[in-house]
């Protein structure tokens, strides 16, 4: 098949690279487009390296926000006109998941949506809009778990159309080589924050700073890798002064195998970050997840992730179960929720065969005034 492949951000070209890379393997001509929606070089340049991933195209988005959405869907839309591809391969819930997908279907270009079927019931998260509209465009669904099949099917997503994968980004952890550390031996905590509803308040973002201080004294050292956006509302607030406390080091964006190795070490990750939740249950690692709710239930209901939402109160208290050492040798003992590191190689299995593409054309129905859908 020939096939395009977008990806805007950092989770979309860790996740997709081994999917990448073994369909080429077996064959198919997949074209990479990376939208530039992270253009910061931190969180973009530095990935595509490490993972020797070089975009087939790049665009670059200037103005405002509406500008480069604008723009994305504007290219997208003359990029398929070319009629150069047999579908396209989506994956996630970024604003480039949407975009793409209705250009496509424009097009009359079937799209594939890999990590399918997140819910988090927040109808104020613009991620659950973006994984819905590739619900209802997508002609396959590749959901990571169960559950996110049984969110697709009561959604009224046909049951031919959808398939259980796992999680890709678990086969871009078992590429690394980074295998567990013993439980005894992992030490402090990795936290990130990015959110725009944990950073772009400046009350909150001080109360999640002085959150971040108490968890370093009591339980440092606290690793905080600062995201580009977190550092600008640090800046702008006048905040940099609550990011010097005993045990807590404070670093920029890490290259993907130290942030790796960085999660593999840790007695406990915090973050409102989704991949990390992933990640993280990779090395059975327990989380503390500071959203009020999360796409990815899979570890709360094994016992591995907490959900706190903004409650400063509620994560300490977590955080002080989580490092108790019985806890987590416990913890350590569960399989990860999210997939078994082979995704990659069910992705490319399913579209050798010959009946799931044919689920790929888009045609008119000829369903007649009787035969109403």
């Amino acid at each position: 098949m020939r096939l395009i492949c977008s990806f805007g951000t950092r989770p979309e070209f860790i996740k997709l690279a081994p999917v990448i890379f073994e369909l080429r393997r077996r064959g198919h001509e997949v074209r990479t487009i990376a939208t530039g929606q992270h253009f910061d070089p931190d969180l973009s340049d530095v990935f595509f390296d490490e993972l020797q991933l070089v975009p087939d195209e790049r665009w670059t988005l200037e103005g405002d926000q509406a500008t480069r959405l604008g723009a994305i869907l504007t290219q997208a839309m003359q990029r398929f006109a070319r009629a150069d591809a047999d579908a396209v391969l989506l994956l996630g819930d970024t604003w480039t998941v949407p975009l793409f997908a209705l250009a496509a279907r424009a097009h009359r270009l079937p799209s594939i949506h890999l990590e399918a079927g997140l819910r988090s019931g927040n109808e104020t998260s613009m991620e659950e809009t973006n994984r819905k509209v590739a619900a209802v465009t997508a002609q396959l669904q590749l959901a990571p778990t169960a559950l996110a099949e049984a969110n697709l099917l009561r959604e009224g997503v046909e049951p031919r159309r959808v398939a259980v994968v796992g999680n890709p980004v678990l086969d871009a952890l078992r590429l690394t080589g980074v295998s567990r550390v013993p439980v005894a031996e992992r030490r402090g905590i990795a936290l990130t924050l990015h959110r725009a509803s944990n950073v772009d308040d400046a009350d909150r973002l001080a109360g999640l700073l002085d959150l971040v201080a108490e968890l370093a004294r009591r339980h440092g050292p606290v690793t905080f890798p600062l995201h580009p956006r977190t550092a600008d509302r640090v800046h702008a607030f006048g905040l940099g002064d609550r990011l010097h406390a005993p045990g807590l080091e404070v670093t920029k964006p890490l290259p993907y195998s130290a942030m790796i190795r960085l999660l593999a070490s840790s007695a406990l990750v915090v973050t409102d970050s989704g991949g990390l939740q992933e990640e993280a249950a990779w090395f059975g690692v327990p989380t503390v997840v500071m959203r009020p709710t999360t796409p990815r239930w899979e570890g709360v209901d094994a016992g591995l992730a907490e959900v706190v939402g903004l409650d400063t109160g509620r994560a300490l208290d977590a955080a002080e179960r989580f490092m108790d050492l019985g806890t987590r040798i416990a913890l350590d003992a569960i399989d990860c929720p999210y997939g078994d590191g082979h995704t990659a190689a069910r992705v490319a299995d399913l579209l050798d065969r010959p009946a799931v593409v044919d689920l790929l054309r888009i045609e008119e129905p000829a369903l007649g005034s009787r035969n109403r859908p």
